[in-house]
């Protein structure tokens, strides 16, 4: 029993109360008739509903959410329309492998079959992208079932990621009985952690110590593991790159860091260390093609993190922290047979390349349009933004330029996936979960558009987050691709010049528009005071990313950048 009530209970309040012990602070949603009794029982509770204009963004929402505080990331949405909008952005967190739990709505069961109300197959439409489907038709089950999805969003037993749960409506108006309401349900339970086999750890320490050029990977899994992994760092003298699931584990300015030299680092590396990382695309799926010297170690507490595309000699499988820690204590004051100029070389070219790139951020020259370069945009932001800034990258271009130009020590983007427009949504997510913070969204003007609406749940919710539109008017990346690879045929990729700014002030944001690069730093911090806030600052088409530059539009074949698609084709030709 809980909370002292000793009779039945109604299935709603029963969902409602299950979701506050687990610790859930906030839920995303847009309501409907169908999860009204969840909804309503959850406002009684006192639970902070972030009632969004469309179910996708609720999604996208409870997905930063967890991803920021660690919680479960709960959203709602209703029946048929209501679930099946959430499909993409269900399907960005299961790439993401993000712990959310997807409540959706369906009819009354007398009703199955019958033609009612937004009847769809939710379920078979989620399955594939959920690590747990099912509708809950039987009261009796409610709590064992709801115990159930977390614990499949959470990994136990596999990769985390959402689950889903939908509820007919005439069940939310059932009673459970009082002994069934028992107490293991209504505790909040975190993910378990688990120790390394000691032989696994062993063998990993010999791995590492004996290499003469090992390179560190940290991914979504290492999240929790910085200090560990620091200590790792420094023990071993290895190199380190971060990816965008795990930006900021690694203090920028930390010694081993040397990603702005990471091809370089990838095809020396006689050692590769994989914690919590799958080898996707943005690795190169660890080919020889890419990485053509090196043994892999890999560390994770999920299957999919520890053996996809190449396997470990040896495989650690642990929590990763638990794991960092433990090879520390085993190598104990063997010294590492690191190759020290190597290491001092490719430290000092990583060094000299930021240090260059920082100083041509605010010099990038204007296009031949007049408008100015998105890397002056990111130039104003360093100067003005707080260490402790969260920081959100959306867009093609856009989200290429600022994985370089934008630093903060909480970063997140459009993930493996691709996932356009989660910038607006994640924004708002986390200033909500963090008010005494900056928040600071940066999108191209096409990603943009897929949330813009939601400024109005913002300036709704107090969400005090600062929206900068890089607005050159154009699907820009794919504009450079026609360009280039299709005759100069460049059709469906150019869009109006919009004013985002009115757009904003429409909704009740502060909004300006910014032509002159020298009047982006009052712009900004106006901004900030006044947030939630949109700057539509109008950039140039002419500049060309690195990701275009690279081939990530054109899309080559075998591999996603045009030099590992010819090497992985050089590898790939008989003798």
């Amino acid at each position: 029993m809980i909370d002292d009530d000793t009779g039945p209970q109604p299935v709603a309040l029963a969902v409602a109360r299950f979701l506050a012990a687990r610790g859930v602070s906030r839920v995303f949603g847009l309501q409907g008739g169908h999860i009204q009794p969840i909804w309503d029982r959850l406002y009684r509770l006192g639970v902070p509903i972030v009632d969004v204009r469309d179910e996708r963004a609720a999604v996208h929402m409870a997905h930063a959410h967890a991803e920021l505080t660690g919680e479960l990331g709960v959203a709602l949405a209703t029946a048929g329309p209501g679930v099946t909008n959430t499909v993409t952005a269900i399907a960005n967190a299961s790439v993401s492998r993000t712990p959310l739990l997807l409540i959706g709505g369906a009819p009354p069961r007398p009703q199955a079959t019958m033609g009612p109300l937004q009847e769809v197959p939710q379920v078979e439409i989620m399955r594939p992208i959920t690590r747990y489907a099912r509708t809950l038709r039987v009261p009796e089950q409610v709590c064992r079932e709801l115990d159930a999805a977390v614990s499949f969003a959470q990994g136990d037993g596999g990769d985390p990621g959402p689950a889903y749960v939908e509820f007919p409506t005439d069940v939310l108006r059932e009673l459970i009985p009082p002994q069934l309401l028992l107490p293991e349900f209504f505790t909040e339970r975190r993910r378990r952690e688990f120790e390394p086999d000691p032989a696994s750890i062993d063998a990993a320490v010999d791995a590492m110590w004996k290499a003469r050029r090992p390179v560190l990977i940290s991914g979504r899994g290492a999240r929790g593991a910085g200090t560990q992994l620091v200590q790792l760092l420094d023990r071993l003298s290895a190199l380190y790159l971060d990816t965008q699931e795990s930006r900021g584990l690694v203090p920028e300015d930390h010694p081993a860091v040397a990603g702005a030299v990471r091809g370089e680092v990838m095809k020396s590396a006689d050692l590769v260390v994989t914690i919590g990382r799958r080898l996707d695309y943005q690795l190169g799926y660890g080919s020889p093609a890419v990485f053509p010297a090196a043994r892999f170690v890999r560390i994770a507490d999920v299957a999919g993190e520890l053996s996809d595309n190449r396997r470990g000699d040896p495989e650690v499988f642990a929590t990763p922290r638990r794991a960092l820690y433990a090879i520390v204590a085993a190598a104990g004051s063997r010294q590492p047979s690191v190759d020290t100029a190597w290491t001092q070389t490719l430290r000092t070219r990583h060094r000299g390349r930021v240090e260059a790139q920082a100083a041509a951020l605010a010099t990038a020259p204007n296009g031949s349009d007049g408008r100015m370069h998105p890397n002056q945009v990111f130039a104003a932001l360093r100067a003005i933004l707080a260490p402790d800034a969260i920081a959100v990258a959306d867009g093609g271009d856009a989200l290429s330029f600022a994985r370089l130009g934008l630093t903060s020590g909480t970063y997140l983007d459009s993930g493996a996936f691709g996932c356009l427009g989660v910038g607006v949504p994640f924004a708002i997510a986390a200033a909500l979960a963090f008010p005494q913070r900056q928040v600071v969204s940066v999108n191209g003007d096409g990603a943009f558009g897929f949330n813009a609406i939601e400024i109005d749940t913002a300036v709704r919710h107090g969400a005090r987050t600062l929206f900068i539109v890089l607005n050159n008017a154009a699907w820009n990346i794919e504009a450079h691709d026609q360009a280039k690879n299709y005759g100069d045929r460049v059709t469906g990729t150019l869009l109006r010049d919009a004013d985002y700014a009115g757009l904003a002030r429409a909704l009740g944001a502060h909004g300006e528009r910014v032509e002159d690069p020298a009047a982006l730093p009052e712009a900004i911090r106006r901004a900030l005071e006044h947030a939630p806030a949109v700057l539509d600052v109008l950039v140039t088409r002419d500049a060309v990313s690195s990701d275009s530059g690279k081939g990530l539009g054109f899309v080559p074949s075998y591999q996603p950048l045009e030099a590992w698609d010819r090497a992985e084709r050089e590898r790939r030709a008989p003798p």
